[in-house]
Parts: structure tokens; C-alpha cells; sequence
């Protein structure tokens, strides 16, 4: 197998895996933000905000992996020529646009959930924000899932 090629499948199966570890932690930071919500309990800066934080960093790091992929999949160019004449098949699409657009935005809410919980002092607030942008990454993440190929 050529170099790039094993590059490739290296960040494949890495893209694979990282994604169960930030999903997890995800749900993790919502569960925790709409529980303290709920409690009304105080913002702790050792336990809620670490879970944030780290849901954000896997977020983030997950998304870089992503598009490493994208920019080095075989099939990814030729992919996006064919959607342009509208030849693409539905899970092509899915793989090729979709999943990256609808993960990008979904990055963007996570990411301006945590930005929002900086700014205020009130533990419901910071977690209302965090509830609110978090599960909306959540579940447009949940939405564009290929998820015939995670169980196959």
C-alpha cells in the first residue's frame, strides 16, 4: 500500500473512533448541563466546566480529523464534481456534503454555547447555555451520521 494511501486509512479509522469518544462526551456535557439546570445547582469549575471544556476540545479536534479526511479521500473530488451535475447518489451525498455541512454548523452552536457560558456569572445561566447549543450540536450531529457505515 502507498504511503498516502495508509495516511488515509490511518485517519479513516482514526475519524472512526474519535467520533464515539466526542459523541459520548457530548451527550456527557448536555446530560450534565440540563441536570445542573434542573438541580440549580452551582457551576462547578472542577467537574461542569471540565466536561464542557472537554466536550469542546473533542468537538473540535474531531471536526480537524474530519476534514484532514475529507481533503484526502480518493473519492472526495471526484465526489463533488459529480454532485455539481447532479449525479450523486444519496449516500454519496450524505458522505460527500451533508454530513460535512451539517457538522460544521453543528461545531458553530457548540462552539457558541461555550463562548455564551463565559460570559455569565449565574450557574443557570452558564448551564442553559451550554443545555441549549450543545444539544443542538448534538443533534444535528445525530442527524447527518452515516450510519449505515457504523454498523457495517
Amino acid at each position: 500500500m502507498e504511503e498516502s494511501g495508509l495516511a488515509y486509512t490511518w485517519i479513516q479509522h482514526l475519524h472512526s473512533y474519535l467520533a464515539y469518544v466526542a459523541l459520548a462526551i457530548l451527550f456527557l456535557a448536555v446530560a450534565n448541563a440540563i441536570t445542573g439546570l434542573i438541580s440549580k445547582r452551582v457551576f462547578a469549575m472542577h467537574k461542569d466546566f471540565r466536561i464542557s471544556l472537554f466536550a469542546l476540545i473533542l468537538c473540535h479536534l474531531q471536526l480537524l480529523v474530519g476534514l484532514g479526511l475529507y481533503f484526502l479521500s480518493p473519492s472526495g473530488s471526484s465526489a463533488i464534481q459529480e454532485f455539481g451535475m447532479g449525479g450523486l447518489t444519496s449516500a454519496a451525498r450524505l458522505l460527500a456534503v451533508e454530513h460535512p455541512a451539517i457538522n460544521i454548523l453543528a461545531i458553530v452552536f457548540i462552539t457558541i454555547g461555550w463562548s455564551r457560558h463565559k460570559k455569565f456569572v449565574e450557574g443557570d445561566k452558564k448551564f442553559k447555555s451550554i443545555a441549549i447549543f450543545y444539544g443542538i450540536g448534538l443533534l444535528l450531529i445525530l442527524s447527518r451520521i452515516p450510519w449505515s457505515q457504523w454498523f457495517s
